[in-house]
């Protein structure tokens, strides 16, 4: 991948600001879910997608397209929103978040979603989902990628470092990770819940190349993935950090808003500081 140019960053961030506005209004349509967390990681979902992956949207199972597993399944309305806005179906259908028989569950479904490869919510079993993959493209002599996502309390789960052993065991280096690294859980921060440092220092010592970026930062995002690509014999993980809530300011760095959503006078302020008017018509 060449280096991005200004225009091309631009572009990407103005995909992610409308895959922001696409969150708080969801969830507020919802009256339920997780926009902290899906903000802090729309900026790593939007490079994936836009830039990064190759993928297909009006042929979601293509056999040979990249992989991607949200492990931090709660962040759903993020990934709904890039696979809206990549094509997958109708930006409308975000409206339908949560609601009973809608294909947009509150966690991702690989059987009702297109564009979604993975079940997931669960935390902790992403990177045992993602490594099954990478050792399935690399027994099957495929080129394909294996990205996953997961969040920073999650990897305070065993199952994370059986996979951490596993898939550097298996030397799955068509495997990229990225950590949502935006300090806060559901009861706290990752301090004071359970630290989860030195972090660098563990994914080296589990056999891991690590990478520490600004997880807002469209170049640094790419940059990150096209370094992991010259590792051989090893998974990447990248440690992105984030902030909580990025891009509504009564959001940021706020536990409130882990799985709470915007009330109708919230909806107008988040989408006053997104640059967006409140056009929710509700419905499906």
């Amino acid at each position: 991948m060449p280096a991005l140019t200004d225009s091309k960053i631009e572009e990407l961030k103005e995909i992610a600001r409308r895959v922001r506005v696409h969150i708080v209004e969801s969830t507020h349509e919802a009256g339920s879910g997780h926009p902290g967390g899906s903000l802090s990681a729309t900026d790593i979902l939007t490079a994936l997608y836009f830039e990064i992956m190759d993928h297909k949207p009006d042929d979601p199972k293509w056999p040979k397209r990249d992989r991607l597993v949200l492990s931090k399944g709660h962040a759903a309305p993020a990934l709904y929103g890039v696979l809206a806005e990549a094509g997958y179906f109708p930006v409308e259908k975000l409206m339908s978040l949560r609601k009973l028989g809608s294909q947009l569950q509150g966690h991702p479904h690989v059987k009702t979603t297109p564009g979604v490869d993975a079940s997931t919510g669960s935390l902790g079993q992403g990177i045992s989902i993602a490594s099954g993959m990478a050792l399935a493209a690399k027994l099957d002599r495929e080129a394909y990628r294996v990205f996953a996502i997961c969040g920073d309390g999650e990897i305070q789960s065993g199952q994370i470092w059986e996979a951490a052993m596993f898939a550097s065991h298996n030397k799955l280096d068509n495997l990229i990770v990225f950590l949502d690294r935006n300090n806060l859980q559901i009861d706290g921060s990752t301090e004071e819940v359970m630290s989860i440092e030195p972090i660098v220092s563990k994914w080296n010592a589990f056999g891991w190349h690590v990478l520490e970026i600004e997880g807002h930062e469209m170049d640094q995002i790419v940059d990150a993935v096209e370094r992991a690509e010259e590792i051989h014999g090893q998974p990447t993980m990248i440690i992105a950090h984030t902030i909580k809530g990025k891009g509504v300011p009564f959001m940021e760095g706020s536990l409130a808003f882990h799985g709470k959503a915007a009330n109708d006078e919230q909806l107008e302020v988040a989408l006053e500081a997104l640059g967006e008017k409140n056009n929710t018509q509700g419905g499906d």
